[in-house]
Formats: C-alpha cells, sequence, structure tokens
C-alpha cells in the first residue's frame, strides 16, 4: 500500500467531546483509546502535506436524531467540538454533518472532489455507524477507502468488527493499522 499524498484526503469522523470524554452526552468506551494511533496518522499526514477533514456531528437542538439517540453534540456546545488532542490546524478543513455519512447534505463530495482526492483514509468513531456510511457513500462515489481498523472504534467489539468485514467485503476498502498508513504516506 502506497498513498498518492496529493491526492489522498485523512478524514477524523466525530471525535468529539460528547463521544470521547468522559463527561460527555453520548460517551464511546472505546474512543479515547484510539487518540495516540489518530495522533501519528495525523502527524505524518501534516508533514506529508496530505488533506486533512474533520467530519464533526452538529444537530440543532430539536433534531429528529434524538428519538433514537440521547441529545449529542448539539450545535454550538462545547459537545460538538473536536477534542483537544485532536484539534484542527488552520489548514484542516471542518464539516459540519446532521446525519450519519459525512457525505449527506454535505459539501464533502465538492470539496474532495475540487482538491483531486481520490483516495480517503477514515478513523473516528463509531465504525458501524458514521464511519461506515461514510464509506459506504465514499465507495458509491467511486472514492477509494481505507479505514484504519486500530484508529476507529464502536459501542461494542462486535458491531466494531461487523462493520469492519462490512466495508472491506461490500464496500471493497482497505483495512490497515496505523502502522501501515503511517508507512505508506511516507
Amino acid at each position: 500500500m502506497k498513498f498518492e499524498t496529493n491526492k489522498t484526503a485523512v478524514i477524523v469522523v466525530d471525535m468529539l467531546n460528547d463521544f470521547v470524554k468522559e463527561d460527555g452526552a453520548l460517551v464511546v468506551p472505546g474512543a479515547s483509546k484510539l487518540i495516540p494511533n489518530q495522533q501519528k496518522v495525523l502527524k505524518t499526514a501534516r508533514e506529508q502535506g496530505v488533506k486533512v477533514i474533520y467530519l464533526t456531528d452538529n444537530h440543532l437542538p430539536d433534531d429528529d436524531e434524538f428519538e433514537k439517540w440521547p441529545p449529542h453534540a448539539v450545535a454550538g456546545t462545547e459537545g460538538a467540538e473536536v477534542i483537544d488532542e485532536l484539534k484542527p490546524n488552520d489548514r484542516d478543513r471542518v464539516i459540519p454533518k446532521r446525519r450519519y455519512s459525512g457525505f449527506f447534505g454535505t459539501d464533502l463530495d465538492i470539496t474532495l472532489r475540487e482538491a483531486d482526492i481520490q483516495t480517503l483514509v477514515l478513523m473516528g468513531v463509531l465504525t458501524d455507524i458514521c464511519v461506515m456510511y461514510t464509506s459506504a457513500d465514499a465507495t458509491a462515489k467511486d472514492y477509494d477507502v481505507v479505514t484504519v481498523k486500530d484508529a476507529v472504534d464502536s459501542s461494542n467489539r462486535e458491531n466494531h468488527e461487523f462493520a469492519i468485514q462490512h466495508m472491506k467485503s461490500v464496500h471493497g476498502a482497505t483495512i490497515a493499522t496505523t502502522d501501515e498508513v503511517v508507512k505508506a504516506l511516507k
């Protein structure tokens, strides 16, 4: 595996205070353990000039999604902000989203096409929801997807493993480790 760095984007999905911090509204149990691996990928990506994009849940206070999930990542709240350990820099792009897929109702696709991006490196939470649905839409739009399996997590191991296998077998995504991605970015 080797990336064309000028045609690759690292996508950080929902690493927000409400999902990662102990007092968050909808904490993903293993999310904080992902931070060191995500930091490694981000450091290498930035050193190589790879585009970095953050997809951030950003809900209205009365969002219909709150019928399924407790209120979380409400626009303008601290819970909807990217965690301090992974804060975007001035060159990074933050794209708010109201649904699971980073492509649904956002300008992610045009942002990627304007930059001539062909490969997306996905990391974040939840493997079986926002990561997987973003992967599905990405592959439907003919992007190559690489999911960093030790930089994504879900609410439980079974859902995580299902999503990893589903992205691989159905979406055609490449499943790689942090070390493999870092090596391929250099």
